[in-house]
């Protein structure tokens, strides 16, 4: 699911500063380090409930994250005045997005029948640079499994879509027999 308007508008802020640091990977370990704590349940009500203040909300930051980079932390600390900490999962993808563009790095959303090991996802990273005539080390494969497609794969990489799943096929030919008539 593409981010919120307000979290690209995070993320394009958090992208400005990296940028004039020039420490990308920094904030993206960084945002990811507080990502994974709100997927804690505690965590998550901790900071996403509107009864507790942000200087409360500040304060577990700064214990549940005392390494942190002080620009990040500046950074949560606003998001933590704005109610905002519930979207870092969110900023942080599309921080992500932002970084892998100035990088030159492209993200396949890839479906699968069953979970891809790690040799079949640099497979079909090299296979995909290959067809998009785009260096295949600087393509990244975000996968997700959905049974419903019987094999095969369905990729989409920005507004292109590649299927070559089972059931596209056979939709494929379903559809060639139907005109055929």
């Amino acid at each position: 699911m593409p981010a919120s308007a307000s979290a690209r508008r995070y993320a394009a802020a958090a992208m400005q500063v990296a940028r004039e640091s020039g420490d990308y990977d920094e904030w993206l370990s960084s945002l990811g380090e507080f990502a994974r704590v709100l997927r804690m349940p505690s965590a998550r009500v901790v900071f996403s409930s509107p009864a507790i203040s942000a200087t409360d909300k500040r304060a577990a930051i700064g214990r549940l994250l005392p390494n942190m980079p002080p620009m990040v932390r500046n950074f949560l600390f606003i998001l933590a005045d704005r109610d905002r900490l519930r979207q870092v999962p969110d900023i942080l993808e599309a921080l992500q997005e932002r970084v892998n563009a100035e990088r030159g790095v492209i993200t396949a959303e890839v479906t699968t029948a069953i979970p891809l090991d790690a040799e079949l996802e640099r497979t079909l990273a090299q296979r995909l640079g290959s067809y998009l005539k785009h260096d295949p080390e600087r393509v990244t494969i975000r996968a997700r499994v959905d049974p419903s497609i019987i094999g095969g794969v369905v990729a989409r990489v920005g507004d292109t879509l590649i299927d070559d799943s089972v059931r596209g096929r056979i939709e494929r030919l379903r559809r060639t027999l139907v005109n055929s008539r």
